[in-house]
């Protein structure tokens, strides 16, 4: 058995994966990056619209601030998120921001002067002041009540992913590509490392290192259609929950995108309605107005979502072989516009829809599109029952989203989460010595080998490409956008059943090497586990939160469901995970529960809320009339960061206020848009 040493091992090169190996690599760790395919194809490249961080510089961002995007963030989340990693999230954004512009990314930037946008289907001209231009450009997203999101056209992902894989590339951090990790080696209390497989060659290598962080990515390749590549399968949730250890967060909570063409269901960025798209329906009427008559087509996603999903069970949905969808129209924003800050929706629709945008509709409907849950970790990135195993970006459960997440927030988790946690999983390192017992390394890597010649030895049993397909059908059919218990509980039957029959998988092709019947057989068990802590958790949650909405069960119960998830799997020849609950303390909240500002206001209020205003009231009191914003919070809500992270962020709106007349002694610490 080949074992290969390492400081920081990362499992996963996507942006939150090869963040976290250069926070490792900068400390001059030694620092290794596992990945199914070459990094630069790695799922971050398909965020299109942008990421989300308070600059701002435009006219319509003056006056965000921290503050601002922490409340869109809390409310987003509909107050399921863990509020200190909020705002350990929303104060570093513009941090990661500067920094990913010093290493090539070409945001774009704000031209002073008027410039015309579209605007609640009506064109409007703002005026950028002259003190902006060159300064990086935001866009309107859904659910925030600025426009922060920062982008590069709509091939955001793309552009971050270059440049942050160039930098690892320049730091020598290497990444062992199609090389897939199947088991964590753990003695019940410390991670070690991982067992993995080349996918070339079959050989099961054993990677041990101080500390192993999970980024994976999400698994909504367990739902029939998804926006998400086909790598997005759970594997890294599956790794922790097999530990019988670990737990994951809040897996019931999946997102629907509004916006993915029908029939395939590639996504069309949200930057569409950002920049003044519309939702029209099959007489062309914009019915969103009539549902969130503030927002309308910049309400939460999953409030947009479900208010599709409404309109189409009222028989207003277009008609098509595939079922029926909703209109997506952007002609109104004009050719010079869609060809420029939308390129990559109008190549999607010629290529796969066989349309031009800038002339015609958009054939919409939502689609699995973003996964709250996952492995459930500390503000540090950490697993809290096994030490040295770390997660970040949508594998994990940081949890900044709570229960729903705002378009821009993912891109945004992916670095900004890595800077952060990257951070910890070097101070670890740094701290923790390498532990290797080779008994237990050999006693994982027997149980894998043993699982394979199971599977080759086989002669007749299940196949794992229809386990997989009956999987993605059920939670397609009953673990969607809406919710109810009969259905379930059907999931639940179903997904049991078809995990017992994974026992019995058989592949046709017997070669240890290169054979993707046997990956999708190691896959498809691990899938199904994933699958089914979905379908519990969204089971025994009797309410509806964010993402999670149930149809018997209509309001937002913070009196006895304001709590996480917990899912772990301690039996291993159990069919169900074992479900427990992390309450979410009130009286530590800086934002109580309150109004989300869709729809009616029904939710059954938490005995502590009205106690921790009259708190928080009571705290603002006695700070007196010339405390700051940020004394303030203080008093709040304390929150934790890295030394080299906590000085405050500039904006335009304060060198406005505060124009300088010197040169200041020192330079500003968190950086200059044009640095």
């Amino acid at each position: 058995m080949k074992l290969i040493y390492t400081d920081s091992l990362v499992v996963g090169a996507g942006l939150a994966g090869l963040r976290v190996a250069i926070a490792s690599k900068e400390r001059g760790l030694d620092t290794l990056v596992l990945s199914l395919i070459p990094a630069k194809r790695s799922h971050s490249a398909a965020a299109q619209g942008g990421m989300q961080a308070s600059l701002g510089n435009t006219v319509k961002g003056m006056g965000d601030s921290e503050d601002v995007h922490f409340q869109d963030t809390v409310k987003g989340s509909d107050w399921g998120c863990d509020q200190q990693v909020a705002r350990m999230f929303a104060h570093c954004a513009p941090k990661a921001v500067r920094e990913l512009a010093n290493w090539g990314v070409p945001w774009t930037r704000v031209t002073a002067g008027p410039r015309q946008v579209v605007v609640n289907a009506e064109k409007v001209t703002l005026e950028e002041a002259a003190e902006a231009h060159g300064l990086i450009n935001a866009r309107d997203f859904g659910g925030t009540k600025k426009w922060r999101t920062c982008y590069t056209a709509d091939g955001t992902g793309h552009s971050l992913l270059y440049a942050v894989d160039n930098k690892a590339i320049s730091m020598d951090i290497p990444v062992h590509e199609r090389v897939e990790a199947l088991k964590l080696i753990h003695d019940g209390n410390r991670c070690h490392g991982v067992i993995a497989r080349c996918l070339i060659t079959g050989e099961l290598r054993a990677y041990i290192a101080r500390a192993t962080t999970i980024a994976t990515g999400g698994y909504g390749r367990i739902y029939e259609v998804s926006t998400n590549a086909v790598i997005c399968e759970g594997i890294g949730q599956a790794l922790a929950l097999e530990t019988g250890v670990a737990t994951l967060g809040n897996m019931e909570a999946v997102q629907f995108h509004p916006t993915a063409i029908v029939p395939v269901g590639i996504l069309t960025t949200e930057g569409c309605r950002g920049d003044g798209g519309l939702l029209r329906d099959k007489d062309g009427y914009r019915f969103m107005p009539d549902y969130e008559p503030e927002k309308k087509e910049l309400a939460s996603r999953d409030v947009v979502s479900r208010r599709m999903t409404e309109h189409m069970r009222k028989g207003k949905g277009v008609d098509s072989p595939y079922g029926p969808h909703l209109w997506l129209d952007i002609t109104l924003l004009g050719r010079k516009h869609v060809e420029t800050n939308l390129r990559e929706v109008k190549e999607i629709c010629e290529n796969f829809l066989g349309i031009d945008p800038a002339e015609e509709w958009i054939p919409v409907r939502p689609t699995q599109h973003y996964s709250m849950g996952g492995i459930r970790t500390n503000h540090t990135g950490e697993s809290p029952q096994l030490k040295g195993l770390f997660s970040v970006g949508e594998a994990a459960c940081w949890d900044m989203h709570g229960f729903n997440r705002l378009g821009g927030n993912s891109l945004a988790e992916t670095v900004v989460g890595g800077m952060i946690i990257g951070k910890y999983v070097a101070d670890f390192c740094e701290q923790e010595e390498l532990v290797l017992d080779t008994a237990l390394v050999q006693r994982f890597r027997d149980e894998l080998n043993q699982e394979i010649d199971e599977l080759l030895a086989r002669e007749q049993g299940e196949s794992p490409f229809e386990l997989k397909r009956l999987m993605q059908r059920v939670m397609m059919d009953y673990v969607g956008i809406f919710r109810n218990g009969p259905e379930l509980e059907k999931a639940v039957a179903e997904l049991k059943d078809l995990l017992a029959r994974s026992r019995n998988i058989v592949v046709t092709c017997k070669k240890r090497h290169a054979n993707p019947e046997l990956v999708e057989a190691l896959r498809v068990r691990r899938m199904l586990k994933v699958a089914l802590t979905v379908a519990c958790g969204a089971l025994a949650r009797t309410e509806s939160r964010g993402a999670h909405a149930r149809e018997d069960y209509p309001q937002r119960n913070d009196k006895d469901w304001l709590s996480r998830t917990l899912a772990s799997w301690p039996d291993a020849d159990a069919l169900e995970p074992v479900l427990s609950y992390e309450a979410l303390d009130v009286m530590q909240m800086e934002l109580p529960p309150g109004y989300r500002g869709y729809g009616a206001d029904n939710a059954i209020a938490h005995p502590d809320t009205a106690k921790r205003e009259q708190e928080i009231a009571a705290i603002l009191a006695t700070l007196g009339p010339d405390a700051g914003a940020e004394d303030k919070q203080r008093a709040l809500m304390p929150f934790e960061l890295p030394e080299s992270l906590r000085p405050g962020n500039e904006r335009l709106s304060d060198r406005l206020a505060y124009p300088q007349t010197s040169t200041p002694s020192q330079p500003n610490p968190a950086g200059d848009d044009n640095a």
